[in-house]
């Protein structure tokens, strides 16, 4: 069997596929806190924390999140600070901003009541095309397909040609089963991420095999961006139970208004850091180098308590940095 090219008119094969997804879904869907529940606010929440993060990476922030910001009143009545707090360390702070903004749009202008169609959802801050059929396929029902990089690997393999714009989406859409387009969704991008990957495919295991043109790697993939890489020097200052921060300029490009370490130059006088720690934003990879008591600029930051840390909004990095220190004196 082979979907080739008569894909949309082949409608035996059209269930078929459906079927052995649904199946396979339904016995090795990973347990992930957003899947046991439907409701519309922590499906948004999960959906733009995944956006463009690992999946490992999300757990214990959705959770974290939802712990202090239960339901979108609640977050529209928080601080923007407090939202980036709880967002420290996801990365793409315009995602916790946008989330923000649309909470408070949802709260203050529909009374709390969220959008009931992927059209509806689009009309909110930082939700586009993906993002909204997501929510409103698993939280919904609205039989809407998604397409995200999963799902365009596995379309591209499984149609054995390139897809591209509305070809995808429109492919997406043949596929998609309406009886169940939270599940099939949620089961296309599970394959991707699980079986169909973008290196080596397991596809010995995957549920669809008969039915996928390429069945592995298809030539002339594009490849990822090669990571760059950078050396960095920040210096950690602690007194009297407080440590100096600096806040990033309001306008900054990243990170925009959040807190870090001060970042230095190599000091001449040390022989050698203090500890040196790995970090990855985009396609950077940092070696981060710490180095202690090194006097900052005092007219530049601020001394911050430490029990106040957690409440900050903190980037990534430095997250990491005072977490090796907690851990290791």
């Amino acid at each position: 069997m082979s979907f080739l090219k008569a894909i949309p008119h082949e409608d035996a094969l059209v269930n078929e596929f459906r079927k052995r997804l649904l199946a396979w879904y339904d016995s090795h869907a990973r347990d992930l806190p957003w899947r046991k529940s439907r409701d519309p606010y922590r499906v948004w929440v999960s959906e733009i924390m995944l956006q463009q993060t690992r999946v490992a990476a999300v757990i214990e922030h959705y959770r974290e999140f939802l712990r202090r910001f239960p339901t979108v009143q609640k977050m529209a009545a928080a601080r923007e600070a407090s939202v980036l707090a709880a967002w420290s360390g996801l990365g793409y702070y315009r995602r916790a901003r946008m989330l923000h903004a649309a909470a408070k749009l949802v709260a203050r202008q529909s009374g709390g009541k969220f959008p009931q169609t992927a059209e509806e959802w689009r009309a909110l801050p930082g939700i586009g095309r993906y993002t909204a059929a997501a929510i409103a396929s698993i939280a919904l029902g609205e039989a809407v397909a998604v397409v995200d990089g999963n799902v365009e690997r596995v379309l591209q393999r499984l149609y054995g040609k390139r897809l591209h714009g509305e070809e995808l989406w429109a492919a997406a859409e043949t596929l998609l089963d309406r009886k169940r387009p939270g599940d099939f969704n949620q089961a296309v991008m599970e394959l991707g991420a699980t079986v169909c990957t973008p290196r080596a495919p397991a596809c010995l295991t995957c549920p669809v095999m008969e039915l996928c043109v390429v069945r592995g790697e298809m030539a002339g993939m594009p490849k990822g961006a090669r990571q760059k890489r950078r050396e960095v020097h920040y210096t950690l200052n602690h007194r009297s139970g407080k440590v100096f921060l600096v806040q990033r300029a309001a306008n900054a490009t990243l990170m925009a208004g959040m807190w870090e370490l001060p970042e230095i130059s190599t000091p001449s006088d040390r022989a050698k850091p203090a500890f040196t720690v790995r970090h990855s934003i985009t396609v950077t990879d940092y070696t981060v180098h710490v180095w202690r008591d090194v006097a900052p600029n005092l007219r530049s930051g601020k001394w911050i308590p430490r029990d106040r840390l957690s409440k900050l909004a903190i980037t990534g990095l430095t997250r990491k940095i005072l977490r090796r220190v907690a851990e290791n004196g």
